[in-house]
């Protein structure tokens, strides 16, 4: 089966990393990715795994494409003509391709997606079937462009139930509910750092992103700040800052490297630097409880069964939160609601007091939760030699 996937911000993003790895390791290795940032790909070694190009071409100027795309934009008046060129090539490689396979993540959860709609029409006009691949679209993001988009996807593969009661609300019947597919991500286990104790170590993800959607200033990283005090003087666990995302716009290192600074000389803290998306899930294994903000981190720790409290900002954290405990009260606390320098810390007191529950109920349902993920093999009609 040949499948054509994007889009794909890079791999900075080691959820994005993680998407499409565990991608192949369902659908084979016959995938080509087009990526905003191919360098990112290669650092980590996704040409290992699918073939790269970059999402968008340049433009030759006095080409035969662009002499033709001046004549659309200046004569046809066609406002996309040179946007259509730039995304040309994804078409041209969708075209002996099985499936075409739209990144989902969170892509329709924030603001206007207007290259994915350009390449989505380029894609219908090709009669080529497209599928939103594990999704979450925030609710009240769905207006009439949106609506329109993803209603031309063949089947939509909803990453959890919020999303896909919604969409099913709006009429989208070919929507389908399975898990994240990055919950079927191996893990690689290195070596520890000195101050990383296995079973006995507090991993801890923050996001520049949930400070972006905080109420009150400072409140969340302070909040995380009264987290590790705590821990460090009422309990004898450690402290792993883990990053997830480390583009120099959005990077988890610099939240992360200000409590590192803050805590270093207890000797109880440690900070795990950039490493690929199996290797930080290799560190997130051997935590024994994670309060994180990305959604991928939250991911690889609830996929190795390591209790977790997400500090979430939007759909995708409750809705999975949700589906694994049936409820998203204790495990999510919306960056919106710390209004008080505690509340961090309190959750995460709770955590700690339903540890073993929390373990319990992981151990009798997450095998089978994990093992839903497999059926996009039969979705998608892939033969049994295939799988």
């Amino acid at each position: 089966m040949r499948c054509v996937m994007y889009p794909h911000g890079g791999s900075g993003n080691h959820g994005c990393e993680a998407i499409v790895r565990s991608t192949a390791k369902l659908l084979g290795n016959n995938l080509m990715l087009f990526s905003n940032h191919v360098e990112e790909d290669r650092k980590v070694g996704l040409q290992d795994l699918c073939k790269l190009d970059v999402a968008e071409k340049p433009i030759r100027s006095g080409s035969l494409s662009h002499l033709f795309a001046v004549f659309r934009s200046k004569v046809l008046r066609q406002t996309d003509a040179f946007d259509r060129l730039v995304f040309q090539h994804i078409i041209e490689s969708a075209k002996n391709a099985d499936y075409v396979l739209g990144i989902g993540g969170d892509n329709y959860c924030y603001d206007t997606p207007e290259f994915i709609y350009l390449v989505n029409r380029m894609m219908d006009e090709a009669k080529k079937k497209r599928i939103l691949w594990g999704a979450s679209v925030e609710p009240n993001a769905i207006d009439k462009r949106m609506l329109q988009d993803l209603r031309g996807y063949y089947k939509i593969w909803a990453r959890e139930s919020l999303t896909y009661e919604a969409l099913l609300d709006k009429g989208l019947t070919q929507t389908f509910l399975l898990p994240d597919p990055a919950f079927v991500l191996d893990r690689k286990d290195l070596p520890l750092p000195e101050g990383f104790v296995e079973g006995n170590t507090v991993g801890i993800n923050v996001s520049p992103m949930i400070i972006g959607y905080e109420k009150s200033q400072g409140m969340a990283l302070q909040n995380y700040v009264n987290l590790v005090k705590n821990i460090i003087e009422e309990t004898d666990m450690q402290v792993a800052l883990i990053p997830h995302v480390v583009w120099s716009h959005n990077d988890d290192r610099k939240p992360l490297s200000q409590l590192y600074e803050m805590f270093k000389d207890t000797g109880r803290v440690v900070m795990i630097e950039d490493h690929n998306a199996e290797e930080l899930k290799g560190y997130i294994a051997r935590c024994r409880l994670m309060v994180v903000a990305r959604t991928h981190a939250s991911i690889a720790a609830y996929s190795t069964q390591v209790p977790t409290l997400v500090v979430g900002y939007s759909v995708k954290a409750r809705g999975i939160a949700k589906d694994i405990f049936g409820t998203e009260e204790n495990y999510v606390i919306p960056v919106q609601s710390l209004t008080h320098e505690d509340e961090l810390m309190k959750g995460f007191q709770w955590l700690l007091g339903h540890e073993a529950g929390i373990k319990e109920h992981y151990a009798k349902m997450m095998s089978n939760y994990i093992g839903k993920v497999y059926q996009i093999q039969a979705i998608l009609g892939l033969p049994k030699n295939e799988r």
